[in-house]
């Protein structure tokens, strides 16, 4: 008795492949991670130094300019917004050493969805990323850091961070892709970090940076985010900042997703 074999397989199983590929690839980014703990380990020494510096070498003199607000308090959001950010160099410089060993060729070679390499690598960098909050949460509580919303409304901050995490990763998986080794995505990542990091409310409030500066720092997404999380976490108009860091988020997914993909097939 002959069966049938469909030719195509079922609708369900064409729309899950790329997620079941995404995660398998992730799981592989994951697995890396644990066996070379050293490389989390540094990951999470600078967003320590930066808290531990901002409180108690600069924050006597900024705190000065925060009117009623514990520094500490207004300090811990914005780091928060950092440390994903400077974190999302490791998409960077993951993509572009596998690029640079070949693995991205082995893995053309295999039947996966050409997304599952990309996807795989900012997934397994936002699970990494859900633990360095956590981290930088218990450090920010060692040097005084409070809730003031509730419980609720601190995750929902924290949430809003992790989402601008992906949206940073899908910026520098295309820095890597572009420059095709680790030791340039490191030298490239710095002149993307530095404005959109230190010229933000992350440390300070822009009120105290020049007039020309501040027309920049209110409205790019590192103040953006780092405000909306600081209304959820510490009191504040919620509903538009949030909103807005929320489409900030959506639009460089939109446009960085995309050229990822086609640097990922161009690359390969």
């Amino acid at each position: 008795m002959t069966v049938a074999v469909p030719l195509h397989p079922p609708l369900a199983d064409r729309l899950l492949a790329p997620v079941r590929d995404g995660l398998a690839v992730a799981g592989r980014n994951l697995i890396a991670l644990r066996r070379v703990p050293r490389l989390l380990i540094f990951s999470t020494v600078q967003p320590i130094v930066f808290v531990l510096m901002f409180r108690y070498v600069f924050g006597g003199v900024v705190g000065a300019a925060l009117h009623g607000v514990s520094y500490v308090d207004y300090l811990m959001p914005g780091v928060f917004v950092q440390v994903v950010t400077f974190g999302a160099v490791n998409t960077a410089i993951g993509l572009a050493g596998d690029l640079q060993t070949g693995l991205m060729e082995r893995f053309r070679s295999l039947p996966m969805a050409r997304s599952a390499v990309l996807s795989g690598r900012t997934t397994a960098d936002l699970a990494r990323n859900v633990f360095v909050v956590a981290l930088m949460t218990g450090v920010g509580f060692l040097v005084g850091f409070r809730i003031h919303n509730g419980v609720w409304a601190f995750l929902g901050g924290a949430l809003l961070v992790l989402v601008f995490g992906l949206a940073m990763s899908w910026v520098f998986a295309v820095v890597g892709l572009a420059v095709g080794d680790p030791e340039t995505a490191t030298a490239a990542a710095f002149p993307v970090l530095a404005p959109l990091v230190f010229a933000s409310s992350a440390f300070v409030p822009t009120a105290t940076m020049p007039g020309w500066l501040q027309v920049f720092a209110n409205h790019q997404p590192v103040t953006i985010t780092a405000g909306a999380v600081r209304a959820l976490m510490i009191g504040g108009p919620v509903g538009t900042q949030v909103w807005q860091a929320l489409a900030w988020d959506a639009g460089i997914i939109a446009a960085f997703a995309p050229l990822g993909v086609w640097l990922y097939r161009r690359a390969v």
